[in-house]
C-alpha cells in the first residue's frame, strides 16, 4: 500500500514546516487528493492515523479535499468536471474528445494549523508542494 510511504513523506513535510514556524504541535492538516492521483482517500486516512502517533502531528485532524477531474475542451473551449474516473471522457458541451486534463491528478498539502509551543497562539501555513 503506497499510501504508507506517502504519509511518511507528508509527515516529514509537516514536521519541517512546524519546526520552521516554531510550532509545538499540529492541530489540522488539509490535503487535496485528485481522483486520478492513484491515492485512495480512506487508505490515506488510515495510514495517517497509524503513522502520526509519536510525531508533532499526533493530535492533528486530517481533512481531505477530493479533487474531481476537470478537463478543458480544445474544440469548444468549455471546461467540464467529472466526479469519478471513467474509461472515456467527452466534453459536456460539444461531445468532443480533444481534451486537456487540468485537475484531478494532484496530491497537495494545502494547509496546516499549527499550535505555538511557547504561547497559546495558532499559526496557519499553506503549502502547495507535492508530498509524494
Amino acid at each position: 500500500m503506497h499510501e504508507y510511504s506517502i504519509v511518511q513523506s507528508l509527515l516529514t513535510l509537516i514536521e519541517d514546516h512546524a519546526k520552521r514556524h516554531g510550532a509545538g504541535k499540529v492541530q489540522k492538516v488539509v490535503v487535496k487528493v485528485g481522483i486520478l492521483s492513484g491515492v485512495e482517500p480512506h487508505l490515506l486516512e488510515m495510514a495517517f492515523e497509524t503513522f502520526k502517533e509519536g510525531t508533532i502531528a499526533q493530535e492533528a485532524q486530517l481533512h481531505l479535499i477530493v479533487q474531481p477531474i476537470e478537463v478543458h475542451c480544445h474544440t469548444c473551449g468549455a471546461t467540464t468536471t467529472f466526479p469519478k474516473a471513467s474509461l472515456f471522457f467527452e466534453c459536456s458541451q460539444c461531445g468532443g474528445s480533444d481534451l486537456e486534463l487540468i485537475a484531478g491528478e494532484e496530491l497537495h498539502l494545502m494547509e496546516l494549523e499549527l499550535a505555538d509551543s511557547s504561547r497559546n497562539g495558532n499559526h496557519r501555513g499553506e503549502d502547495r508542494e507535492r508530498s509524494n
